[in-house]
């Protein structure tokens, strides 16, 4: 298995980092614009490879795509990060460039690669790579349902006063403050309901956190979170590359799939050596529909800024 990670900041740094110390990937190419950042995260991250135990190997280039040929997945975080009081939308006519330039650098040389896009605004995002690479959609997968359940579950465990993997729980929905759907409803802690446990004062407080948990983040750190984002590529990546069927929240195209075509998304998806290997449709009452054709809407309205730039 061999990865490319597009971006060398603090989120493709800390994705290639977690790859290799799971020790799953042959190879993890680092990319960046930047003269030697890339080289020289690198060989920081190979330096602690004898102590932390891996083999894979990280190497680092500087805008040289012929050094990711053959790779069987791609990451592309490449793009301005969000500062403070900056909304995901915002960073539209700047990263859409970015993206649509790198997700057609890599398929030059890796045309069998599977993308994963992190870069915000993430759906919008994705939907770009679809129509920039015309890519199976199996093969196009936005990170951010992935994160955005994440950050649920650490609420829901804070909110429960239990471990982390005591609680299980889902967002769905676009991945941004007003768009994602945290399903409180079908949360649980050891498959007991956490209704069970939280009254609904809590579990409002619990959605409405873990709706702004980016922005929260963004305000705390001056800039995006690169930890959490990196850990939820990296688990992604390796659903992919041990094939292991596992059901990850994220942005996907949709073809009359929640009634919604045309677009994507953050919806259950299983994940495999084939990327998205089928989507899954949950049962969602009258508000949680409601919800997610209000946060469909909000992701058309970015796609028609893509179609008015003729990126798409």
């Amino acid at each position: 298995m061999k990865v490319t990670v597009v971006g060398a900041g603090a989120v493709g740094a800390s994705c290639a980092e977690y790859i290799a110390i799971k020790d799953f990937a042959a190879e993890v190419v680092l990319i960046d614009i930047k003269e030697g950042f890339a080289e020289g995260k690198a060989m920081d991250l190979m330096q602690t490879a004898s102590l932390n135990g891996f083999d894979t190997k990280v190497t680092g280039t500087t805008n040289d795509y012929s050094k990711t040929a053959g790779s069987d997945v791609a990451v592309i975080t490449s793009g301005i990060p969000r500062k403070p009081g900056m909304t995901r939308e915002e960073l539209i006519s700047t990263n859409a460039g970015i993206v649509k330039n790198v997700a057609e650098s890599l398929m030059k040389h890796s045309p069998d690669v599977i993308i994963i896009v992190v870069s915000n605004p993430m759906d919008t995002m994705t939907y770009l790579a679809h129509k920039a690479t015309g890519l199976a959609k199996n093969r196009i997968i936005g990170m951010g349902g992935a994160l955005d359940s994440a950050r649920f579950k650490y609420r829901l465990a804070e909110a429960l006063d239990c471990p982390a993997s005591d609680v299980d729980g889902m967002v769905i929905g676009g991945h941004s403050d007003t768009g994602m759907i945290p399903l409180t409803r079908l949360a649980t802690r050891n498959s007991v309901p956490v209704s069970e446990f939280l009254d609904q004062g809590k579990l409002d407080y619990v959605r409405d956190e873990t709706k702004v948990g980016g922005a929260t983040l963004t305000k705390l750190l001056g800039t995006s979170a690169w930890y959490a984002p990196g850990a939820a590529v990296s688990a992604m990546v390796q659903a992919i590359a041990c094939d292991s069927q596992k059901m990850f929240p994220c942005s996907s195209y949709l073809e009359g799939e929640y009634g919604l075509s045309d677009i994507c998304l953050g919806v259950p998806a299983i994940i495999g050596r084939n990327g998205i290997e089928r989507l899954v449709e949950i049962d969602l009452n009258d508000a949680e529909k409601a919800n997610m054709e209000e946060s469909a809407a909000a992701v058309s309205k970015m796609n028609d800024v893509l179609k008015e730039m003729n990126l798409v």
